[in-house]
């Protein structure tokens, strides 16, 4: 690994924007673009820029249901910043670089599995993408998100709630104070993945010193014990001391450190909105640490030097650290019929809210416990646009490693499903074949959608 480089893809996205002056716009990549310029950093033996490539229709629908299809949900800017994480997901497999940086925009990590609108300036999730094209292409089983945004990624948890293969790790600032409202300690993951997803909420206000607590007690821990094949950083910055949508006081020097410890194989930019006071300083120090460079002298024009924190919150850290490690060492002794009852199926209902487009949706998710693998998923999602009749979709899920009966009973709930009125469109996502269907009541029409084979 001595001599791989680290990859770097740059796309601000200049035809892609919520508004001229929305938080989340190209400048956020623009001024990243000159400091890296000014300081030389793409002269560096070290570091190689790849030019950005398109993810594929097929490979959204491999993990989103998105209505009516993927092409009414996504822009070509969309395509290619999911797109640069698997070009730079392949190059770290094919062993061309040891990691990489996708300084990307479109974010996505409030995307969930069904994607109605857009949602937490997010439409489809890049990280969520990248995970199941490295499983149907590389073969690679057991993967980590961590996810270093300042507002929870609630839509990478929905997304591998009842996957024992995926951790999810998030740490962002309490959801009492912020959007989504989500992300409690409480939230653990689906029966058949129980202790898979850890949310650690932080109180507002904490800096660098509890940030690495956090990271060197209990984070690094579990991803020790957890073993997985490649890692995965959701790149949020909008924990930095000058973020105008956060409340936090992270440094990039702490953001460059937490890098550098947790040696993920890729990094993916989600939020971070201080464009001018931080952006540029926290993506340099990143790249710096990714490729093993010193980032010591990197420090942010505004930097008040020490940022004393409040004792109280930091021993109520430590306290939720030690509960946390607690719930993931004894994970395997637990009784999830306690939990979970212990019917054939658990189910949750869930109210999402789509603050962009203001869309208002209610589902049903029931997931089979299954002895033999982690079991289908489906989803009755009614969504209301705030005209005419609300839509209503049915989607079924198959797992990647499903077993043959879960199969052949999601099969059977697609078709029943396909005989109801009441859904305007039914989706199966079977991703033990890579086939995605679904069906239009409207036109009574079918799509078929089947990836190519795995080393085409």
């Amino acid at each position: 690994m001595k001599n791989k480089k680290t990859g770097l893809v740059f796309f601000p996205a200049f035809d892609w924007a919520i508004s001229p002056t929305h938080p989340e716009r190209e400048e956020r990549l623009l001024y990243t673009r000159d400091q890296i310029f000014e300081e030389g950093v793409l002269d560096l033996p070290e570091i190689e820029e790849y030019a950005p490539r398109l993810a594929t229709i097929h490979d959204i629908a491999r993990v989103h249901f998105c209505v009516p299809r993927v092409q009414s949900q996504v822009t070509e800017a969309h395509l290619i910043a999911a797109g640069s994480a698997t070009l730079l997901a392949d190059a770290i497999v094919y062993g061309e670089l040891k990691n990489g940086f996708a300084l990307v925009r479109p974010p996505g990590h409030h995307a969930m599995r069904v994607v109605h609108g857009n949602r937490g300036f997010c439409n489809i999730n890049n990280e969520a993408i990248l995970v199941e094209y490295l499983r149907r292409h590389h073969g690679i089983k057991r993967i980590a998100i961590v996810d270093s945004d300042v507002h929870h990624g609630d839509g990478t948890q929905d997304i591998f709630y009842h996957d024992p293969d995926v951790l999810f790790i998030s740490f962002h600032q309490d959801g009492r104070t912020i959007y989504p409202g989500t992300g409690f300690p409480s939230e653990l993951g689906g029966p058949g993945a129980y202790a898979r997803t850890i949310n650690i909420p932080l109180p507002p206000g904490l800096g660098d010193e509890t940030f690495h607590y956090v990271v060197d007690n209990l984070i690094l821990p579990i991803l020790k014990d957890f073993e997985p094949e490649f890692i995965v950083n959701s790149a949020g910055q909008d924990n930095h001391f000058t973020d105008p949508l956060g409340s936090m006081r992270f440094t990039a020097r702490g953001y460059a450190e937490f890098t550098r410890k947790l040696n993920p194989h890729l990094a993916v930019l989600e939020g971070g909105y201080a464009i001018e006071t931080a952006l540029p300083y926290v993506n340099l120090a990143i790249l710096l640490a990714l490729a093993g460079h010193d980032y010591s002298y990197v420090r942010e024009p505004e930097w008040p030097g020490s940022m004393p924190e409040n004792p109280e919150q930091v021993s109520r850290m430590q306290r939720l650290v030690e509960q946390l490690r607690s719930i993931w060492e004894n994970r395997n002794r637990v009784d999830l019929d306690k939990i979970f009852g212990t019917g054939p199926f658990f189910q949750r209902r869930k109210h999402i809210y789509y603050d962009t487009d203001y869309i208002e949706e209610e589902q049903l998710e029931r997931v089979r416990r299954c002895p033999s693998c982690p079991g289908y998923i489906t989803i009755d999602s009614r969504a209301d646009h705030g005209y005419g009749h609300p839509i209503r979709v049915f989607c079924v899920s198959i797992p990647f490693s499903a077993c043959g009966a879960c199969q052949t009973e999601a099969y059977d709930a697609y078709d029943q499903a396909k005989g109801l009125t009441q859904y305007q469109f039914v989706y199966l996502q079977d991703k033990s074949t890579d086939t995605c269907l679904a069906f239009d009541r409207d036109k009574g029409q079918e799509w078929v959608s089947e990836g190519p084979k795995v080393g085409e």
